[in-house]
């Protein structure tokens, strides 16, 4: 009984966590597409068989399905959820059904409605991190060394207690956090350290050596590290244009931190241990929901940066796709050949499709590991 019950919570709190994220997406969706004066026949959250819906007074069908996997709008002229157009229907519309019409509209009106999906994302993940900065403080300790961990690259470096970290690779450290950031896609390969010591100026090159320890919701986690701690946490109050400019700069750094972390799988540098399924993204959700309030809306920020990011990507059947097409039709004066169309929407959803069977599988896997 007691399995069941947490099979129970990881599954509500999956569909709620999910469906939030999806909703703000296709949200945007829906609201540029009505400014530009779209007609709208479904929105729905999930796919699949409907569960439950009702009908607006402009005729949209507002409707829960079955698989809580994603969402979409289906705007006139859609041939399916992944808005690609019906050409047959489009064919035979009238004057007044092409003005209602997605796929009569400008191209940017297109591309308008289609970014404005990733856009609401990425304005979701920024509203929690602002409200967060605001209401609990921005970190601001110094990148000064506390303490050396034994046995570390820190301490065979001969880094010391008052060592201040001035740049890592180049990149300047303003604060603590910013040498955490800076190593955690780090796969093993050299860094250049800059630091200060009693004002004078040194540096040291070093490998930095993973290390496992717990996160925020107690899973064991393997992260980079050089061997270093600070004895001093401290965190300042800031006013909203502070925090929501620190905001935008936490979503920036996830989605260039995500895209590295992809690039280094996709080369063979990084293992797949990184990538969460259905699976692992509910036990997440589950975890989230079962510590705080708090918890469960930075997940949510998260995964919607991540939401967002992922749909931008230039493969048909995502929004990135779309707006490739519109790029290409915008060069060329007129939009790529049906059966072009037709083709890279199969190929898209094909990749979406062992996108999702392989993360699967890589939750189950290390589920029973």
């Amino acid at each position: 009984m007691e399995t069941l019950l947490h099979l129970f919570h990881y599954l509500w709190s999956f569909v709620v966590v999910l469906s939030v994220v999806v909703f703000v997406h296709e949200f945007g969706h829906y609201v540029v597409a009505k400014l530009c004066g779209v007609k709208i026949e479904a929105f729905s959250i999930g796919f699949g068989p409907e569960i439950a819906g009702f009908n607006d007074r402009s005729g949209t069908r507002w409707k829960l399905s079955w698989l809580p996997l994603g969402g979409y709008v289906k705007m006139f002229g859609d041939a399916s959820a992944a808005s690609n157009a019906d050409f047959d229907v489009l064919a035979g519309m009238t004057e007044a059904e092409r003005r209602a019409s997605f796929h009569y509209k400008k191209l940017p009106q297109k591309a308008a409605v289609v970014m404005a999906g990733p856009l609401f994302n990425f304005l979701l993940t920024i509203g929690l991190f602002t409200y967060f900065i605001f209401t609990t403080g921005l970190p601001s300790t110094e990148p000064v060394v506390g303490e050396v961990m034994a046995g570390t690259p820190a301490a065979s470096a001969g880094f010391q207690p008052g060592d201040r970290i001035v740049r890592i690779e180049g990149h300047a450290v303003k604060a603590f956090n910013d040498i955490i950031f800076l190593l955690s896609t780090n796969v093993g390969t050299p860094v250049k350290v800059e630091y200060m010591r009693a004002g004078e100026p040194r540096q040291a090159t070093l490998t930095p050596a993973m290390h496992q320890e717990q996160d925020a919701l107690g899973n064991a986690v393997r992260r980079p590290i050089i061997g270093i701690r600070t004895t001093d946490i401290r965190y300042e109050d800031v006013g909203l244009p502070r925090a929501l400019k620190e905001a935008v700069s936490r979503t920036y750094l996830i989605c260039a931190s995500t895209l590295k972390v992809v690039g280094q799988i996709i080369t063979g540098q990084r293992g797949t241990h990184d990538l969460k399924g259905p699976i692992g993204i509910a036990q997440l959700s589950g975890q989230a929901t079962a510590k705080d309030a708090g918890t469960a809306l930075w997940l949510i920020a998260v995964l919607s940066a991540n939401l967002g990011l992922i749909n931008l990507l230039p493969v048909p059947v995502l929004d990135g796709g779309h707006l490739a097409y519109y790029t290409a039709e915008a060069l060329r004066g007129r939009p790529l050949a049906k059966r072009v169309q037709d083709f890279g929407y199969r190929i898209g959803f094909a990749l979406v499709i062992m996108l999702m069977v392989f993360t699967l599988f890589n939750d189950i896997r290390q589920l029973f590991s």
